[in-house]
């Protein structure tokens, strides 16, 4: 049956239908409606956000693509996935541990001798297992970087990084616990994940996911960009709000324009991709429905462990409860955008959700108790179709 697609648009107060059709809408639509301008009250520019079944996908937004402009969030805009980009490393890295290349269990050092040492880092006791779960201990070298603050991003987003030069960052602090004893999210993880996958296929990591996972699921708008500062057009302008220097407690300040960005630091591996809502829903529920890894494998990332905060974490999937059951995920977030996700444990339906700020609040106002934009994953995986 020939796909279909549902649309209905509201940019800000202004309506891009009629009355008439909006409230003719199914009632999960007009619930993620709601949701998406509650998030535009609450602080975030815009937002896109599609839901995906069996049956068809619709597209909701609200707010403004570009504030100078005063143009909506485009349909089809590509993002910056950030960190839901460690969910394609890891999937790469289990086809090559299905075709017996890696084993989970392999070290660190086995596939990188000498790279992880000192300051009580040992590569022979971390696992990749370990890397892609989170559970290796490793500092994480983002938490080195001058990037958080309006100087300090404006001064070092052209910045190139790259991954050997990001794990010496890492490795020049101690550890925050021993492998395997806690869980602790940290970007070095995935960095070497993607030195190791170099290592085991003999070509670029980037590759590695467009061979396996971006061409034979023909997501068509899925790119890796390397060290481009560009998005492909369309695409939302990114904007965000650094806390004030010397602010007690802490305050945001001046709204800024940060879409020109390196995406690449460190090398990219643990989030650098672009991508599409539609993409990112294709994605997902061949991943979950057993289209990109075999039953054994698949059960294998689903392995989770608590990961405080953020519910339970496998190999580079997220389990969270939703009020209809758990679902299965992974966030991404870096400035200028932020991306929430989630898919069925059978894949037959998903939701990609799109904000262009990092942080989707009100300056002054105080923090949201949960995630802003899981309220709208749990809507439009447990609403009415």
């Amino acid at each position: 049956m020939k796909r279909t697609s549902v649309v209905i648009a509201v940019l800000c107060a202004a309506t891009l239908v009629s009355p008439a059709v909006a409230s003719a809408a199914p009632p999960l639509h007009r619930t993620l409606q709601r949701d998406a301008d509650t998030l535009v009250a609450n602080g975030s520019p815009g937002v896109l956000m599609e839901v995906s079944t069996d049956r068809g996908s619709f597209k909701v937004r609200s707010g403004h693509g570009d504030l100078r402009t005063r143009t909506p969030m485009p349909w089809n805009g590509h993002f910056r996935i950030a960190s839901f980009s460690k969910t394609f490393l890891s999937a790469t890295m289990l086809q090559l541990v299905g075709e017996g290349r890696l084993s989970l269990e392999d070290t660190v050092d086995r596939w990188l001798p000498g790279v992880v040492s000192g300051n009580g880092n040992d590569g022979k006791a971390i696992t990749i297992r370990q890397l892609l779960q989170h559970t290796s201990g490793l500092h994480d070298y983002m938490a080195e970087l001058d990037l958080f603050t309006e100087k300090g991003f404006l001064r070092h987003r052209f910045d190139e990084l790259s991954a050997t030069e990001a794990v010496k960052l890492a490795v020049g602090k101690p550890p925050e616990f021993a492998p395997g004893r806690s869980w602790g999210y940290s970007n070095t993880n995935y960095v070497l994940a993607g030195l190791v996958t170099e290592k085991v296929t003999g070509q670029d990591w980037r590759r590695a996911i467009i061979d396996r996972i971006v061409r034979p699921l023909d997501l068509r708008e899925t790119t890796l960009p390397h060290t481009s500062p560009f998005i492909p057009a369309p695409h939302a302008r990114g904007y965000d709000r650094f806390v004030v220097e010397g602010s007690n407690p802490p305050l945001l300040g001046r709204r800024v324009d940060v879409t020109l960005m390196n995406p690449s630091m460190g090398g990219g591996a643990d989030g650098s991709i672009n991508s599409t809502t539609e993409d990112g829903n294709k994605f997902l529920r061949a991943l979950l429905g057993g289209k990109v890894l075999k039953p054994a494998l698949l059960a294998e990332m689903k392995k989770t462990v608590p990961a405080p905060g953020l519910g339970e974490y496998g190999l580079g999937l997220q389990k969270t409860t939703s009020s209809c059951g758990a679902y299965w995920g992974h966030g991404g977030s870096l400035p200028g955008y932020l991306t929430g996700n989630g898919v069925t444990e059978d894949g037959k339906r998903s939701v990609m959700v799109s904000l262009n700020t990092l942080t989707p609040y009100i300056p002054g106002a105080p923090l949201p108790e949960v995630h802003p934009v899981e309220p709208v994953i749990d809507h439009a995986l447990c609403g009415r179709a």
